[in-house]
């Protein structure tokens, strides 16, 4: 097996990526990370700037004003922006895997030259939709519905829990077209902010990732040409499995971005706080946290470096991909409550950063599916192989 993955920084462009992502987020983000959590400010300007550093295309070719990247430069980018602020990280992947993807994966040629350019220069925020009220995993009993209507589809109901559904300015739908259940009865259409008959609803308020908006997708009585629609009617579904297994690599790499983050705090913190005279690191107690935490931040990488190298090859990723996020994610959220614990009553304060990770952390083992779903798709594939 190539295993070139498993050492990406040996790669001088890729650790060029690195520096690039980390500098612009010390400097753009770092001095608003509490300013913005606090008011659930989502900050439209700063993804220009993004744009601007071709991070708001990574994966798009630079035939559509993308920069032609591929995922282990992708993994890097969502990494050590999550390790300064989460919320950014996640809007950043929300935008590159979802809305944007699945425009470049199954777009028209007219569509890609229509829609690409603008989204990975930042210009457009993007947006997808798959999630409502009451079908998270069981997505086949959706109840947002498009009737055929000559040259146009008539889309009524509504979406939940979407990244951007306020501010994005073009995103992706799946919608019901035929019957229930029917994994070939839904299908994807390409949705512009301002079409007659679409807004966004409801905003979230948040536990955690609050500066990066989530609220609902209305759809009332709007109207859709069939030029929108996404590949052929029917295909929504299958569409969005496809989409979701580079999804959950991006939520790995959200998930390695905490849990560094939080590593690096803990660390640091344990080696300057004193008790009994001597810095508390040397404490086995506090050590051996340290050590399980380093151990499953190594393994979670690997994992997450895995998924993006077969990805990039086109060789079957959906095994990998719920490993990775189903590990990594639940190692983040142990990372970020051991941080907290080395950091005492500290932790419990907004003024150290490892409160902030703890809320957020949360959301990466339930997001583009939970924990529990992505067990049930590697037993699947484990027991079907």
């Amino acid at each position: 097996m190539n295993t070139d993955y498993m050492t990406p920084d040996t790669s001088e462009d890729l650790q060029m990526i690195r520096e690039s992502a980390r500098n612009f987020a010390e400097k753009h983000i770092r001095p608003h990370v509490m300013e913005w959590d606090e008011a659930q400010h989502f900050p439209k300007d700063l993804f220009h700037k993004m744009g601007e550093q071709g991070f708001m295309g990574v994966l798009v070719p630079e035939e559509y004003g993308g920069s032609g990247l591929g995922y282990q430069e992708y993994i890097t980018i969502i990494e050590e922006t999550t390790k300064v602020c989460s919320s950014i990280g996640l809007s950043l992947a929300a935008h590159n895997s979802l809305g944007t993807n699945h425009i470049l994966s199954f777009g028209t040629e007219e569509q890609k030259q229509k829609y690409l350019p603008k989204l990975a220069s930042g210009e457009h925020i993007a947006f997808w939709g798959l999630t409502e009220a009451n079908t998270g995993s069981d997505a086949g009993r959706m109840q947002c519905v498009a009737k055929k209507d000559g040259d146009y589809y008539v889309i009524n109901g509504t979406k939940n829990w979407i990244t951007h559904g306020r501010s994005g300015d073009v995103g992706v739908v799946i919608v019901r077209t035929g019957e229930p259940l029917d994994s070939h009865g839904m299908s994807a259409f390409i949705i512009e902010r301002d079409m007659e008959g679409f807004s966004g609803g409801k905003k979230e308020n948040k536990l955690g990732m609050r500066a990066s908006e989530t609220a609902e997708l209305i759809f009332d009585n709007c109207r859709v040409h069939k030029s929108q629609l996404l590949g052929k009617e029917g295909e929504g579904f299958i569409q969005s499995m496809k989409i979701l297994d580079g999804g959950r690599i991006s939520i790995g790499a959200l998930s390695l971005g905490i849990a560094k983050g939080s590593y690096d705090a803990a660390l640091k913190y344990s080696k300057e706080r004193e008790q009994f005279g001597k810095p508390i690191s040397s404490f086995q107690a506090i050590s051996f946290k340290l050590a399980d935490m380093a151990t499953e931040i190594e393994a979670s990488e690997l994992l997450i470096r895995k998924a993006g190298h077969l990805k990039n090859n086109h060789l079957p990723v959906t095994k990998i991909s719920a490993m990775a996020k189903y590990y990594a994610s639940e190692a983040c959220v142990r990372a970020a409550t051991e941080a907290v614990q080395i950091h005492g009553g500290y932790g419990f304060t907004k003024d150290f950063p490892v409160e902030k990770f703890f809320r957020d952390c949360k959301l990466c083992t339930i997001g583009e599916g939970t924990s529990e779903i992505q067990k049930l798709v590697i037993s699947r594939k484990i027991l079907k192989d």
